[in-house]
């Protein structure tokens, strides 16, 4: 969420923890600003985590949610709809919007975990030997929790299993 330092919510200090933020936490292969930002990390920095870090109460998810025009972020926002509607039946389920809202928030993170993985960079990272871990987490802005959804992947082979998660 924009309005915590990434830091802060992980206990680190400044300059600890490389940042990319969009709204709704979105990994879509053609946004060169996010693949850019991977790739650095990877290969330069050598990172060995890469967090996908959602957070409840997104205006992104809750504007994707809504049946209203937004303008051109309804552009963005197409990815948030796909993803409801490959989890229609499991969305549809829940008993209130606010628990829907927060399911979505949460499928959202383990989808973006699939797309990081999906990259080039990560692909060619694990192909050549290169430990790294990508993680699916949410943060709770009115508490501060910070949920670990129990996505951890930490190679190709894995990439399967996190659809089974959603």
């Amino acid at each position: 969420d924009s309005r915590v330092p990434a830091n802060q919510i992980v206990g680190l200090l400044p300059g600890e923890v490389f940042v990319h933020r969009n709204i709704a936490n979105l990994v879509v292969h053609s946004d060169l600003n996010c693949l850019s930002v991977i790739q650095f990390a990877v290969e330069v920095l050598k990172v060995k985590h890469i967090i996908v870090c959602g957070h409840y109460e997104c205006g992104g998810v809750r504007a994707a949610l809504e049946n209203s025009d937004h303008g051109l972020i309804d552009n963005w926002l197409r990815h948030i709809k796909d993803i409801y509607r490959v989890h229609q039946v499991q969305m549809e389920a829940t008993s209130s919007a606010q628990e829907k809202q927060d399911r979505l928030c949460e499928i959202n993170v383990i989808e973006q975990v699939a797309n990081v993985c999906h990259t080039t960079v990560v692909q060619n990272a694990w192909k050549a030997g290169q430990q790294l871990t990508v993680h699916g987490w949410i943060y709770s802005v009115g508490d501060g929790i910070l949920k670990d959804l129990k996505v951890s992947i930490t190679g190709a082979d894995e990439i399967a299993d996190i659809h089974r998660l959603a």
